[in-house]
């Protein structure tokens, strides 16, 4: 199989539009940001825009399609977000209906789409500086927890954070926290770093979402904001319909990630 981390964005978005891929995305294409995605009916576009600007960390928009418009215009042009993401949900009155390979037969002319910034985006700086990036490392989607952390409320949208977790090991968190805090449009600094419990995560070795990694003696676990906080709101909220990635099932953009870094 061709080396997925060095695939051009274009290429791979043909490739999950076949069929081809349809797993978790993380070290795809690397130097290109990720995006999770939302979609909602116009209807509740504005209240959703709102909590994006009112809570930056987990929602950092980079992009908001027109009303009905399957195409993205400046992060990946001539793509469908119908059909460019690898595995969609389908939330119905707060509840998961399924998961789809794409979303065709379900799209609406009401509905608006919204792009956030990805963590992904930030891996491939780590690696760049040799600090382990554990999921990539063994093939699995990277851990994600809803926490204790209350999101800022705006208009019917409210609820929990969702933090994403990699293990950093001890004489590499100050390294780390630097690297990420120069990506603000894809989640930025740390949000929490050690006792799992402080930020009520009961069981680390149980993800709400994701896959569990290994934390080994020299390591803390480190957490992010994560753009699967939607999908905890949807669950608190219960929108008669939201549509989002599968979680770990990213958008793959031509932007490049030093475009997304703070000078």
């Amino acid at each position: 199989m061709t080396d997925l981390s060095c695939g051009k964005p274009s290429m791979v978005r043909e490739e999950i539009r076949k069929g081809i891929i349809q797993g978790p995305t993380a070290g795809f294409c690397r130097g290109y940001a990720q995006g999770n995605l939302v979609v909602l009916p116009k209807s509740l576009a504005y209240d959703f825009l709102l909590f994006a600007h009112r809570n930056p960390k987990p929602c950092p928009i980079l992009e908001v399609t027109d009303v009905g418009e399957k195409e993205l215009k400046v992060i990946a042009a001539s793509s469908d977000i119908t059909t460019d993401i690898p595995k969609y949900r389908v939330y119905r009155n707060g509840q998961l209906e399924g998961e789809y390979l794409e979303i065709q037969e379900l799209w609406r002319d009401d509905f608006v789409a919204f792009v956030l910034g990805c963590s992904f985006t930030f891996e491939s700086a780590l690696i760049d500086e040799k600090i382990p990036v554990r999921h990539i490392e063994c093939g699995k989607n990277v851990p994600m927890y809803i926490t204790n952390i209350e999101c800022k409320s705006a208009g019917v949208f409210s609820g929990p954070m969702v933090v994403s977790m990699r293990p950093i090991p001890v004489d590499k968190i100050v390294q780390t926290v630097q690297i990420t805090s120069k990506y603000p449009r894809v989640h930025g600094a740390p949000v929490h770093i050690g006792n799992p419990k402080l930020i009520g995560i009961k069981d680390i070795d149980n993800p709400d979402f994701g896959d569990s990694v290994e934390i080994k003696e020299n390591e803390i676990p480190v957490f992010w904001a994560c753009g699967v906080t939607p999908q905890a709101v949807a669950m608190k909220v219960k929108p008669k319909i939201m549509i989002t990635h599968a979680p770990g099932h990213m958008y793959i953009c031509d932007i490049k990630n030093d475009k997304l870094a703070s000078l």
